[in-house]
Order: C-alpha cells, then structure tokens, then sequence
C-alpha cells in the first residue's frame, strides 16, 4: 500500500511517499482502508521532534512511528474477530495520536480505540479533520468549566483548534470574543463569535474588556500579556508549552494562591470524546473549517504550508481507491 514515511526527524522533505506493509488487523483490530486524513500541529512536532524533549517519546535516535496521522475517515475493509461493534463496509472516523498510521491507504486500529460510526451529514473529507483540534478545544473548555454567560477570548480564532473553540463555546452560551487576521474576520463572526478583533489593526492585549478566560489556540502569547484582560479569578490556557515552557509550571503552583491563574489541561482522546464530536457535528453545532486539499503524494506541500503559519482550520490530505 502507498503511505507518507518518514525515517529520520527533520523538515517536511524528510517525508517521501512509497510502498509499504498493509497492516494486518488483530482480533480487537479493524482495518480501515482511509479516504481522508490530515496534516496538523500535532503530526509536524511528532516529524520534527520539537521541542526536542519529545523524543524521549517519539524515539531517542529516530521515529518509531513512522507513518504519521492521527485524524482519518474512511470505510472498514477487514475485522478482527473479536470485533462486534464495527461491520466491513461500515464508513468510520476517529483520532489516532501515538500509534498514527493515518497516512497511508489502509489502517489498523483497535475496536475501542477513538472512534465511531461517521457522522451522516458529513463526507470523508470534512469528518477527517473534525477530531483533533476540537478535541484540544474540548479539553481546554471542559478544564477551564466554561459555562453559559461567561466572557471568552480566543486568540487564534481561525486555526484547528480556534475555529473548533468558537463553535463549541458558541453552543455553550459563552459570549465570545475572536482574535484572528483580517483575511479571516467574516469566516470567524460566521462560526459564531459575538465580536471580532483583527490583531492586524490593533492589539488585542491592551482589549478595555475583561475576561472569564482568555484561550490562546496558537501558543503565540503569554500569561504575563493576557494577565490584565482577565477578571478577578480568570483563567489563561495556552496550546503551547509557553516562554521558557513557563504553562504547566504556572498551572502547577495556581492552587498555591488565588486570582488570576493559568491552567494547562491534558487532552484525553477515546470512544466518549469521539462520540461527543459526531453529536455535535450530526446537531450542526459544529463543523470542521477546511483550508486546503491535497492528494498523498503531496504531502510535502502540506506540511510546509501547516507550517507557515498561514494555515486556516485544517489541511486535508485524500487518498485515491487503493491498489
């Protein structure tokens, strides 16, 4: 079968496409031969090894994983025979962050791993980027106990996890604020936020409003700047580990002392996260913001435009019938 392999971390041109081995489903396995996968955040810090602690799980010499993906959507082709949840033919998607094996044309992955039936109203290529940066929004909303009424800045509004961070506090009754560039100012007031700020024009900063909870989608900023637009008891959480990877050591010492803290939550992905997703998709309270499509053997391209900095919701990488 075709994958994306990489053997060595570095840039995305460590990445080739080639055959490889078609899994072999476990007894727990099926095997889903993958219409649609992605490239995201996650996949280019697992490629990279960046920040370079990561190899201590990624692999101290080279990946062990060498083909990455971890969001997909496709049709069950094989089943184990323990298996009795999923049918071959079945159309399913899901999350697959640590074993990965999404981009390639077919993968295996456990029964009660993360993920679940498709949702009906969307196509493979609009369920496949739909789980990993709400999954992060999730987590970040449901640490953070937002609820209806609240105050929310998102920064970063028009990303993976951002554009997934509006719809879902938009659907909780949070009055959001969305910061993102002037290009995408109508895309995010579409999803939902109640005012817009282009950081283009002006510091969102030095905002004269105040701030349940200030969420940085991108790990661009920091405690020290949102500080003063947070309410007495408000809530900074980062993507990213922060300056001098200050975040989950600033959320460690938080319950030390009272006022403005930061929290850092640990998303979990499993069958609930993923089935919580397809409610909200098949409800229409939320749905995956797509940038741009590319065919695998393109992949190169879609990692380096991940990486600019330019990326809009999600890139989205399609797999013809295989061989």
């Amino acid at each position: 079968m075709r994958a994306a392999v990489h053997t060595r971390y570095g840039p995305p041109e460590v990445v080739r496409v080639t055959e490889v081995r078609k899994p072999t489903p476990r007894v727990n396995e099926l095997l889903v031969r993958v219409h649609a996968t992605t490239v995201n955040r996650t996949d280019c810090a697992y490629r990279a090894a960046r920040p370079s602690f990561m190899r201590l799980f990624t692999g101290l010499r080279g990946p062990r994983a060498t083909v990455l993906g971890n969001e997909f959507a496709g049709v069950v082709d094989a089943v184990g025979s323990d298996v009795t949840r999923f049918e071959v033919g079945d159309a399913v998607f899901g999350y697959n962050e640590g074993p990965f094996g999404a981009h390639a044309e077919y993968l295996a992955i456990a029964e009660n791993g993360s993920l679940a039936a498709m949702p009906a109203n969307l196509t493979f290529a609009e369920a496949a980027p739909s789980t990993e940066g709400s999954h992060y929004a999730l987590a970040q909303i449901r640490g953070a106990k937002i609820r209806t009424g609240q105050d929310v800045l998102v920064y970063g509004a028009s990303g993976a996890i951002g554009s997934a961070a509006v719809q879902l506090l938009t659907g909780l009754g949070a009055t959001v604020t969305a910061v993102c560039g002037t290009a995408t100012v109508d895309l995010v007031r579409g999803l939902g936020a109640d005012r817009v700020v282009d950081y283009t024009a002006e510091d969102f900063t030095q905002d004269e409003r105040r701030y349940d909870v200030v969420l940085d989608a991108v790990g661009k900023s920091s405690f020290g700047r949102c500080r003063r637009l947070l309410k007495p008891g408000g809530i900074y959480i980062s993507t990213e580990l922060g300056p001098r990877a200050e975040n989950p050591l600033l959320a460690l010492i938080a319950p030390l002392h009272r006022g403005k803290r930061v929290m850092f939550p640990i998303p979990k992905h499993d069958r609930e996260m993923i089935e919580h997703l397809k409610d909200l998709i098949e409800s229409g309270r939320f749905k995956p913001v797509v940038d741009r499509t590319y065919p695998l053997e393109r992949i190169v391209e879609a990692y380096r435009h991940v990486e600019s900095g330019q990326k809009i919701g999600s890139v989205v990488i399609t797999l013809d019938a295989p061989r």
